[in-house]
């Protein structure tokens, strides 16, 4: 579960990036976070797995605080960016059984996702290739491969069908499912609409720093489509 509590981030002292954002991400959802460019979706993705302070609030993953036990909620937290920045002199089973070793992956559990997810995203032939050598598609399934292989409780995305091929964005897709029916939580930001109104049971729009709309997708959408939804939004803002 994710709780986010009265959040504010302020840059430069005056610019408020988010203000006062408060909502819930329970066990067993997916959850789409939507927005245009610049609306704050990142900043809020960045303070929740604690790479941003905040000036106000808090947040919580699962019951513990991101201010106060930051370790704690981590070892819960598999986060893939929106630009996976990886180290690029590594090969690509070296950088993803160091991302096991972080998260003090056995060693029978590890080999068996790892196995489980290079096949799953046809990287098998390429785990021994310097990450260099990777397009961005390849680089986000190597990102995606290591934050799975440690099995975590919640998972937390910043566009990640962005740069995958079909088969990958349909594989990722039903891994998110799976997830949800053991209990995990999955929470993502997406610029494809389509992909959210199928795919999730709840959804948060975000504008200029604030949400506007949180609920069900069917709460959200009624009779229209998601996209029809955020759009007149966006000619109201």
């Amino acid at each position: 579960m994710i709780e986010i509590k009265n959040m504010t981030k302020i840059y430069n002292r005056e610019k408020k990036a988010v203000e006062n954002l408060s909502f819930t991400v329970d066990d067993g959802e997916i959850f789409a976070f939507i927005g245009h460019n610049g609306a704050g979706k990142t900043t809020t993705i960045k303070a929740i797995v604690g790479i941003l302070d905040f000036e106000e609030g808090d947040i919580f993953i699962n019951g513990k605080s991101i201010k106060k036990e930051p370790i704690d909620c981590k070892k819960q937290i598999a986060y893939v960016p929106d630009n996976p920045d990886l180290y690029e002199n590594m090969k690509a089973i070296d950088f993803i059984n160091f991302m096991c070793d972080m998260y003090e992956v056995g060693k029978e559990e590890r080999k068996a996702n790892i196995e489980k997810y290079a096949k799953m995203f046809q990287l098998e032939e390429n785990l021994q290739d310097e990450i260099s050598s990777f397009s961005h598609g390849m680089k986000q399934k190597v990102a995606l491969i290591a934050a799975l292989a440690h099995n975590p409780k919640v998972l937390i995305m910043d566009e990640p069908f962005v740069g995958l091929d079909p088969k990958a964005v349909f594989d990722m897709k039903e891994v998110m499912k799976q997830m949800c029916e053991e209990g995990k939580t999955v929470f993502f930001s997406t610029h494809i609409l389509e992909v959210a109104e199928k795919l999730c049971s709840r959804v948060a729009i975000i504008q200029q720093g604030r949400i506007v709309k949180v609920g069900s997708m069917k709460e959200i959408k009624g009779d229209e489509s998601l996209e029809q939804v955020f759009l007149e939004l966006e000619e109201h803002q």
